[in-house]
């Protein structure tokens, strides 16, 4: 049985270069995938994300623009370190970075002994992994056993439809990369073909 993978956009795409990590996931499901891997546009529905997240997956990536202070267009591959069952307020781990339409960098999803700080139009993956924590300690359910943040530096997330050049530019590399991450394995040493490629819907 082939592990569950979940591959999430996420972002705003009427904050400019906020919209990387939908327009990155509309493009990688255009291209055949291995059974198992589910990709979806969550956009602003950082909470549905989350919820989604209880059905059980072995790995998550989240795909957003993450400002960390690169040159526009710089793609980043961060492992978070999610404790999905650490008590409410609990952060994503380091690294995770922020959603270019989250709150400033740095700030905490919630204070010690407070649920994660919800804004439907604001959704870093710091915020969506402390929520996935409060629902999982709540529910007993597991978390993704590997998280990992597929980001873009952007250039611009004032209002505004449409990506910059130099992220526009960066999609097809964080397709590859994606893709590179879903690689099937090859034929074993017996002849047996690569497990059947499908297109998620």
């Amino acid at each position: 049985m082939n592990p569950r993978i979940l591959i999430a956009g996420i972002g705003n795409v009427f904050l400019g270069d906020d919209g990387f990590g939908v327009e990155t996931v509309r493009a990688l499901a255009a291209h055949p995938l291995p059974d198992g891997v589910e990709v979806v546009d969550f956009g602003v529905r950082g909470v549905h994300l989350a919820y989604q997240l209880l059905d059980g997956y072995d790995t998550l990536v989240l795909v957003d623009a993450t400002a960390r202070g690169g040159e526009p267009g710089t793609l980043y591959l961060i492992e978070a370190e999610a404790e999905a069952g650490r008590a409410a307020g609990a952060g994503a781990g380091a690294g995770a970075g922020s959603g270019a339409g989250a709150a400033s960098p740095g700030t905490p999803a919630a204070g010690p002994g407070e649920g994660p700080v919800l804004d439907g139009h604001h959704m870093s993956p710091d915020t969506v992994l402390a929520l996935l924590g409060t629902l999982c300690a709540g529910t007993g359910a597991t978390p993704p056993r590997r998280t990992l943040v597929l980001g873009c530096e952007p250039a611009r997330v004032e209002e505004g439809i449409g990506l910059s050049a130099p992220v526009a530019a960066a999609v097809p590399r964080a397709v590859g990369m994606a893709l590179d991450l879903l690689d099937p394995p090859a034929p074993d040493e017996a002849g047996a073909p690569r497990r059947e490629l499908r297109r998620t819907p």
